[in-house]
C-alpha cells in the first residue's frame, strides 16, 4: 500500500518515523556487475531512483540508477559514485526535509544520523505539491530577509549581482554610525566606559529589530494594505519593545553599576538600551509595512535595509543621551 501524502498540517512532526529503510545498499569496492546481480536478486521496486553506497555503515557515496546501469560491469562502484551526498540528518522535521526536494531537483534523499550512518531514504512522493511550495516559500523568505534569492541557481556574478546592493545599506550605515561616533570623540575621551558598551548596545538594537522584521513578515498577508492593523502592529510592538528594552538595559546598567561603580553612567547606558530597543522594534514593523503599502514586496532585503537604520539609531540614542547626561 503506498503511503499517504503529508499535508501542511504535518510540518513541525519528525521526518524520521516516516523514512523507509534502503533495499539495498551498495559498497564501495563492489564491481557494477556485482551490485547488479544483487539488486536483481533483491527483488526491488522498479521505482528506486539512486542507490547508496555503504562502508562501515556510514554513508560515503550515491550512484543515480541511470549511472549505473550505464557503467562497465568491471568497474567498481567506488569509481562511479558521487562522494558529496546531499543528506537530510535524522532530527529534521517534515517542513526541513521538504525543503531539500523545494531547493534540490533530486527525487529522494537518504537519512543519516550524527555519525554519518544511514539510517533510510525519504521519497518525493511522499510529499503533497501545497507541502513543496510551502517549503519553497518558506526557504526564499529566510534568504530574502537578508537579501538574497535562496532557490535561485545562479552564476557567481549573479550572485554578486544580487547581493551587493544590499550590502551596500550595511555599508552606508556602518559609515554614517562612524561618522555619528567621530562627532562624539570628545564624549568617548572624557567618559572612556562608552566606547566599552557600543558593541553590545548595537548587538540588542540589530537583534530585536531582526526579531520584529521577521515577525512582521509573518503577519502579512498578500490583500490589501490596511493602516489600521498597521497602528495596531505598532502599539503591540511599543509595550513589547518597551519591556525588552527595559529588561536589557537594566541588566546591563546593573553590570556597568556593579563593574564601574558608576550610577549616572549606568543609569545613562541603561536608558539609552532602553530608547533605542523599542525605536529599532518600531523600524522592524514600519519599513515592511510601508514597503507593502507602496505595493512593494516587504521580504525582499527589508533585513539589512532596517539592521543600517537600527545601528545609526541606536548610535543616536546613545551618544545623545551620554552627551546629555555625562558630557
Amino acid at each position: 500500500m503506498a503511503p499517504a501524502l503529508l499535508s501542511a498540517a504535518q510540518l513541525h512532526e519528525p521526518i524520521l518515523p516516516l523514512v523507509r529503510p534502503a533495499v539495498v545498499v551498495l559498497h564501495p569496492d563492489q564491481t557494477i556487475q556485482d551490485a547488479l546481480a544483487a539488486i536483481r536478486a533483491s527483488a526491488m521496486p522498479s521505482s528506486i531512483h539512486y542507490f547508496y553506497v555503504v562502508d562501515a555503515e556510514r554513508l560515503v557515496g550515491v550512484v543515480p540508477t541511470p549511472k549505473l546501469l550505464g557503467a562497465s560491469p568491471e568497474h567498481k562502484v567506488s569509481e562511479v559514485m558521487v562522494h558529496n551526498v546531499v543528506a537530510i540528518p535524522d532530527w529534521a522535521t517534515v517542513l526541513i526535509a521538504s525543503e531539500y526536494f523545494a531547493t534540490r531537483r533530486l527525487l529522494a534523499f537518504p537519512v543519516v544520523d550524527a555519525g554519518g550512518r544511514l539510517l533510510g531514504v525519504v521519497d518525493v512522493s511522499l510529499f503533497t505539491d501545497e507541502v513543496i511550495d510551502l517549503a519553497r516559500r518558506t526557504y526564499d523568505d529566510i534568504f530574502q530577509l537578508i537579501g538574497v534569492h535562496g532557490t535561485a541557481q545562479r552564476s557567481p556574478w549573479s550572485a554578486f549581482k544580487d547581493r551587493f546592493p544590499w550590502l551596500l545599506c550595511n555599508v552606508a550605515g556602518g559609515l554614517i554610525a562612524a561618522f555619528i561616533a567621530s562627532r562624539f570623540e570628545y564624549l568617548l575621551a572624557e567618559v572612556v566606559v562608552l566606547a566599552l558598551f557600543i558593541p553590545i548596545v548595537l548587538a540588542l538594537g540589530e537583534s530585536v529589530s531582526m526579531q520584529a522584521v521577521t515577525l512582521t513578515l509573518q503577519s502579512l498577508t498578500d490583500g490589501p494594505f490596511v493602516f489600521r492593523r498597521l497602528t495596531a502592529a505598532l502599539w503591540k510592538e511599543f509595550r513589547t519593545a518597551t519591556l525588552l528594552g527595559l529588561g536589557c538595559g537594566g541588566v546591563v546598567g546593573a553590570v556597568v553599576l556593579v563593574w564601574r561603580g558608576e550610577p549616572t553612567v549606568a543609569a545613562t547606558i541603561a536608558s539609552a538600551i532602553a530608547a533605542s530597543m523599542v525605536v529599532a522594534c518600531l523600524l522592524g514593523v514600519a519599513f515592511p509595512a510601508v514597503l507593502r503599502a507602496v505595493n512593494a514586496d516587504p521580504r525582499i532585503a527589508a533585513g539589512p535595509v532596517v539592521l543600517a537604520l537600527a545601528d545609526v539609531a541606536t548610535l543616536l540614542f546613545y551618544f545623545g543621551f551620554g552627551a546629555r547626561f555625562l558630557a
